[in-house]
């Protein structure tokens, strides 16, 4: 690694280490308006985000040899978004049209060296040339009581009471007693796979956190801009590799090396928590108290319609839209609702439980997979989920599902949030998962072997 890398290291490990001592311990998709039981923001209030196209999302192909450069300069895209956000949310922008005339230049001369890069190793993209003019977007604002909530707390709430203020609002919960059952399941056929395997990888008790994607942004520090909570293998970062990720040890009792991380879950309670001043966490205008999972479920399921095949191992999976509310909810898989309550499923409100009901957040990964690929350029098309019937598209084959549900004991009433970029402000339908395959081939063939015979294995 050079020195630089080993620097950037660093800073990963540092902040991993801040964050160690954070967590607070804890004992079919529809998208539905909110209602009277949810609230409405006081007068209709409304605040200003920026909207910028996802580059990466419309790269088809990227050689090899560019996607260090590549890889870095989508990184220094959301760095940009992120910090003209900032200046606007603190008040300190010249005006709209200076905002958005300053930060189209920096994402012109980037989306250039993107696109440099690809010709330098292949066929210089044209799609994405049109891409660096951004815009103002209009969503509904936090409320002012949970500001006012901050304000009142220890030293340093007057930042965490305007980091409140980027979300989420009161009409991004819902009551879900008020939901219709909304869920349902395709009927299984003759040759369905109707095993499971299951790894038991606990509940990050051992304090894995940090601001990185090694997927979306491998080699950069802070490249999520918000916290991620990890179970599985121990070194995951930035700076990860398929090498250091296989010599890695696991939290899996299985023996299960893979990679599974999430966005944190904060309570909006106007506490200082020891990120409050560090990237991903209030830098990123994410605070509150970090909760911990009450449990963690990390189960692999068959297909309704044929036998699933093995997953290639280093095989990267994202689930869910981190930038669902620029992007819109066209890859949002967020799916919310409540313990004795999960015949329904919320895709972009967050759900508000009755007493003695946690909050569940559930992970429905793509189960189909083009055969070839363990990665693709926008990280989605090498994979696609089944159709209604649960059924692969032509090309593609059945593979072990991952389904994972994390529950949260959170109070009546009480405001929570995925931590998120800072520009997304908290939206439920930017809630998103991440899994890189590290098993073993012996481990895998076993849960394919379990899956396709029927069987329940752990």
């Amino acid at each position: 690694m050079s020195k630089k890398g080993h620097k950037r290291a660093r800073l990963s490990n540092k902040v991993l280490g801040v964050i160690s001592a954070l967590v607070l311990g804890g004992g079919g998709v529809a998208v539905v308006a909110g209602n009277a039981s949810a609230g409405q923001d006081k007068a209709g209030g409304m605040t200003s985000t920026i909207d910028c196209p996802d580059v990466g999302d419309k790269l088809t192909a990227v050689p090899e040899k560019a996607k260090p450069e590549v890889d870095a300069n989508l990184a220094k895209l959301d760095d940009q978004v992120a910090e003209a956000y900032k200046q606007l949310a603190a008040g300190k922008a010249k005006g709209d049209a200076a905002l958005l005339g300053d930060l189209k230049q920096k994402r012109d001369k980037t989306i250039a060296g993107v696109a440099d890069a690809i010709g330098r190793a292949g066929e210089r993209p044209k799609e994405i040339q049109s891409l660096a003019a951004c815009t103002m977007k209009q969503a509904a604002a936090a409320d002012d009581g949970a500001a006012a909530a901050a304000s009142k707390g220890e030293q340093g709430a007057a930042a965490v009471a305007a980091a409140q203020k980027g979300g989420p609002a009161k009409n991004d919960f819902v009551n879900i007693t008020k939901i219709k059952p909304n869920v349902k399941n395709p009927a299984q056929a003759g040759n369905a796979s109707k095993g499971s395997f299951t790894s038991q990888c606990g509940r990050n008790e051992n304090g894995h956190f940090n601001p990185d994607n090694v997927i979306v942004a491998p080699g950069v520090s802070n490249g999520a801009h918000h916290m991620h909570d990890y179970v599985g293998n121990l070194t995951t970062d930035a700076f990860s590799t398929n090498n250091s990720l296989a010599a890695s040890g696991t939290t899996c009792g299985n023996g299960d090396q893979s990679a599974y991380y999430w966005p944190v879950l904060r309570l909006r309670d106007g506490k200082v928590e020891k990120d409050a001043k560090a990237p991903g966490g209030g830098q990123d205008g994410n605070v509150g108290t970090i909760l911990k999972p009450k449990q963690v479920s990390i189960t692999f399921k068959g297909s309704p319609t044929d036998k699933v095949t093995a997953m290639p191992r280093f095989m990267r999976i994202i689930t869910g839209d981190a930038k669902a509310l620029t992007n819109g909810n066209g890859n949002a898989n967020a799916s919310w609702s409540c313990t004795g309550f999960e015949n329904r499923q919320l895709k972009d409100k967050y759900p508000v439980c009755p007493k003695g009901s946690d909050v569940v957040r559930t992970f429905n990964f793509q189960s189909c997979w083009d055969g070839k690929n363990v990665d693709s350029a926008n990280h989605r098309t090498h994979v696609a989920f089944a159709d209604k019937n649960g059924k692969c598209q032509n090309g593609f084959k059945a593979i072990p599902q991952l389904v994972m549900r994390l529950t949260y004991g959170v109070a009546p009433g009480a405001r929570f949030a995925v931590d998120s970029f800072p520009e997304q402000l908290h939206k439920p339908a930017t809630d998103h998962d991440d899994f890189i395959n590290v098993m073993s081939n012996g481990l895998m063939n076993k849960a394919v072997n379990c899956i396709n015979n029927g069987q329940n294995c752990r």
